[in-house]
């Protein structure tokens, strides 16, 4: 053993003995030996490829972060190297993510959340009364008195029951009852969830989705994950993008040839069109849904940004209740809400919520079972959801400075709005529609003939090359049209109406510099 030591010390190993008496290291060089001789194995298949996944999956496309947002990450990294470009910085107007484009936060939003998250600043007289006495009630509908923990599956009850007061208070006094919320993670969840019951049958009884072309791709991207068939109906891009029943008519006459239209989204605001629907158009819709016995989505995300003096957001909740009894007992109807958008622009905490109405209570049973799967959205964002609907009132410490930055972030995007509309349309070869609402900009392109030829040649849309060349060329990230859906022969691209410099400066000479430099005539 002191022999073996001393060996080791002197950074050698001494030979230990194998199971047969050879020593082990011998019978290592041996199996080296024989491996050297044996032809080496081709590494076995792989379970999962292209050709062996899911296939609804693959079919799924979401262009808000497809493509084009690829290549602004490779450029942007290119620009961090030192490579040199006709620019200095990527401006990401692909997305409506208001915080990274510098919208500042709601004070008391994050006051709440600060002592939701650590309790202890509820001792600190740095907090105002109002928000304090918001973050004990939260905090004491949690498991442990903490935000750590799970929720029920439906939510969070205080928050659920605040969504409702909000809901009631929105509608003018429509009462809205606490077991139909559901508290989701963002809206897309609560969109993607009651999509997911409604998709049944095969073949020509497969469930139809109805959507608005142009649509967010969200829509289109469930449904091919679902396997649902996608139903399109056009708005009415030389009518602002307005709605028309007919198309509703057309649109679910064709599709009851080859599946069975069950469900009819609607987006109002609209994203990506910017368009509010009038009351008229909403009580025409929900006549058409209770015709048609079809399943109505009502995407409200925007519901807080509605910019112009001659539109109003009527909820399609209020709308059904104030028709009367035949509709409003038996239109089932989900509708949904969210943090991310209105004044909040808190994307990153994924809050939401959907009210689900005339749902049949054997669903509902079944609804909470698949919401159980996933135990429950983020208690964090549930917390901030409470605060967009349970907000300071009039006599409340923070009223004021809330009512202030709720005023000037909205106002802030009403002058996008319009500096955006106005800025396009004086670009000869694009045409923007009236901004409404939302929080963006769908302007149409004109692209000439021999422009298109190139995209052909380069495998691409024409608007999916035209948006390519804007963002090599000017550094500026939109998304293409054709991602969203348009009509045949037209092209557009979704600009989440930024407000930088960089974008104020180019946009007058942008479009005839890609076609006269980039897509040669």
């Amino acid at each position: 053993m002191q022999r073996a030591a001393a060996l080791v010390r002197r950074g050698c190993c001494p030979r230990t003995l194998g199971p047969w008496g050879r020593s082990q290291s011998s019978a290592a060089a041996e199996a080296s030996a024989v491996l050297k001789v044996r032809p080496e194995r081709s590494r076995r298949e792989r379970i999962l490829t292209l050709e062996s996944m899911n296939p609804q999956v693959k079919a799924v496309e979401y262009a808000v972060r497809g493509p084009i947002v690829l290549k602004a990450g490779e450029i942007e990294l290119e620009l961090q190297r030192g490579i040199k470009k006709p620019f200095t910085e990527v401006i990401r107007a692909n997305i409506g993510d208001a915080q990274a484009m510098g919208q500042q936060p709601i004070t008391f939003l994050r006051q709440v959340m600060a002592l939701c998250t650590y309790p202890n600043l509820l001792d600190s007289p740095s907090f105002p009364e109002d928000a304090k006495k918001r973050a004990r009630r939260i905090l004491q509908a949690c498991g442990g008195n903490s935000l750590g923990s799970y929720s029920a599956s439906q939510g969070v009850n205080c928050i659920r029951e605040d969504v409702a007061a909000y809901i009631t208070r929105r509608d003018g006094g429509v009462p809205a009852d606490p077991d139909n919320i559901y508290l989701t993670t963002g809206a897309s969840d609560g969109i993607s969830t009651i999509l997911k019951i409604l998709v049944s049958g095969g073949g020509k009884s497969r469930t139809g989705v109805m959507i608005p072309i142009p649509q967010y791709p969200l829509y289109s991207a469930v449904i091919s994950e679902l396997d649902a068939i996608q139903v399109n109906y056009y708005l009415d891009e030389d009518n602002c993008w307005a709605l028309n029943v007919n198309e509703l008519r057309r649109a679910v006459q064709q599709a009851k040839e080859h599946c069975n239209p069950k469900v009819l989204c609607i987006i109002n605001p609209g994203n990506p069109t910017g368009q509010v629907q009038s009351r008229k158009c909403i009580e025409d819709v929900i006549h058409f849904a209770w015709e048609e016995k079809l399943f109505l989505l009502a995407d409200e995300v925007y519901q807080d940004n509605v910019y112009s003096s001659d539109c109003k957001f009527h909820s399609f909740k209020k709308v059904l209740y104030e028709m009367g009894p035949e509709y409003s007992s038996n239109v089932e109807l989900a509708s949904f809400h969210s943090t991310s958008k209105g004044y909040m622009g808190e994307c990153g905490y994924r809050g939401g919520y959907m009210e689900v109405i005339n749902l049949h209570p054997e669903i509902k049973g079944q609804l909470v079972k698949l919401l159980s799967v996933r135990l429950c959205p983020p208690v964090s964002g549930q917390a901030a959801m409470d605060i967009v609907v349970n907000p300071p009132v009039p006599g409340e410490e923070s009223f004021e400075q809330f009512s202030r930055e709720k005023e000037s972030v909205l106002g802030n995007l009403a002058k996008k709005a319009k500096l955006t509309e106005d800025m396009f349309n004086q670009v000869p070869g694009i045409h923007c529609n009236p901004l409404m609402g939302a929080m963006y900009a769908f302007p149409r392109i004109f692209i000439p003939v021999k422009a298109m030829e190139a995209a052909q040649a380069h495998k691409m849309a024409p608007d999916m090359f035209y948006c390519m060349k804007l963002l090599e060329e000017t550094g500026i990230c939109v998304v293409p049209g054709s991602g969203f859906g348009q009509r045949e022969g037209t092209y557009h691209f979704r600009d989440s109406r930024d407000p930088a410099q960089g974008l104020r400066k180019t946009v007058g000479g942008l479009h005839g510099h890609l076609l006269d430099r980039c897509l040669p005539l």
